[in-house]
This record gives structure tokens, sequence and C-alpha cells, in this order.
């Protein structure tokens, strides 16, 4: 499962120029960092409209969430919360283990 805050929405609309409808954001997993999951990688995201092979994913505001099949390995048996840091000025990453 995928959650976005109204906070995070707001920021990827803003700092993505998305626009009402249509867009898509992907989720994927990257090499270096750290999530409270992951030791040695983290959250990478990417504007990509055309989800071919969702495993995951969540619409807000008009706009698609997604994980595709390729990064099932980072994201299987987790769901994701993604916040604001407004310290920061980017997004934030949680995960939970299923139950």
């Amino acid at each position: 499962m995928i959650t976005i805050t109204d906070q995070a929405s707001a920021w990827f609309r803003r700092e993505l120029a998305l626009p009402k409808a249509g867009a898509g954001v992907r989720f994927f997993g990257k090499v270096y960092g750290k999530t409270n999951v992951h030791d040695g990688f983290s959250v990478g995201m990417t504007r990509d409209d055309q989800a071919v092979a969702p495993v995951l994913a969540t619409e807000k505001d008009g706009v698609l969430y997604y994980v595709d099949a390729n990064d099932d390995w980072f994201f299987a048996n987790l769901d994701l919360t993604v916040d604001y840091d407004a310290q920061r000025d980017e997004p934030s990453y949680h995960f939970t283990p299923q139950a």
C-alpha cells in the first residue's frame, strides 16, 4: 500500500509541475542511503506518466503514484507512507512491515 499525505501531494504537484490529471510519479529503490527498513538503499522517484506494470499504486489529487514490477524487491511486504519534511523541503518516506 502507498499512502501520500496532503502535504506530500502539494510538494509533488509544485516541484514536478504536475497537471491536474494524467500525471504519474514512479517510486523505485536505489543504491546508497538508508530507509527505516533498508540499509544501503533509499527511495528514488521520477515523473513517469506511463505506468506499464504497476505492482503498487494509489491515486491522489489526480496523480498516479506507483511502483512497477522491476522494483517489487524493494517494496514487497511493506506499506509506504510518503510525507513532506518542511525543514528539508522534500518528501520523506516511511515503511511499515505488512501484518
